[in-house]
């Protein structure tokens, strides 16, 4: 019997393989360690209830994280619409589509503190820079998602990038 069949053995099975890697994909997304624990369980809820969905076209942990990620934008989006309705959550629109250099950052700093300063980003910016560096989508999707304009991922995208590089210099000058 498997997870589309309903066994509770293969749900836990699936689980236990794949929390671990979604949590940090949830923690990226979530404001802390408990929304992110939270969203992680919404998460697997509707992987449980959606398995049936999954025909084998890619890898399951592929379809997995992409529910995940769909679980935190409608997170988002319920907590952070009327927000976005009454006050304008962009700055002044700027080009800056240079590729993140993680590689150079992550040799120096620890992943729980990148962690941190993506979660200490607003949730606009927050969301923005997630769904661009680390799910490789473009702006035009982004806007789509959101019901944002494009020039506002972009500027959004454009003003998280300039917080962490303010606060990876600060922690960098610190250590040095």
């Amino acid at each position: 019997m498997s997870c589309a069949e309903g066994d509770s053995a293969a749900f836990d099975r699936l689980y236990h393989r794949y929390a671990p890697k979604m949590l940090v994909v949830c923690s990226r997304y979530a404001r802390d360690r408990d929304e992110a624990h939270d969203l992680l369980q919404e998460g697997f809820i509707r992987v449980f209830e959606q398995i049936h969905t999954f025909k084998g076209a890619g890898s399951l942990e592929g379809w997995i994280r992409r529910v995940i990620v769909s679980v935190a934008l409608a997170n988002y989006q319920r907590h952070h619409a009327e927000r976005s309705q009454t006050k304008s959550l962009s700055a002044e629109f700027t080009d800056d589509d240079q590729p993140f250099r993680a590689e150079e950052i992550t040799a120096q700093i620890a992943f729980d503190d990148m962690l941190r300063m993506i979660q200490q980003l607003t949730p606009a910016y927050r969301m923005v820079f997630n769904l661009y560096v680390f799910e490789g989508m473009k702006h035009h999707e982004i806007a789509e998602q959101l019901g944002i304009s494009e020039g506002t991922s972009k500027s959004n995208l454009a003003q998280a990038r300039r917080i962490l590089q303010e606060r990876i210099t600060k922690v960098m000058f610190d250590l040095s």
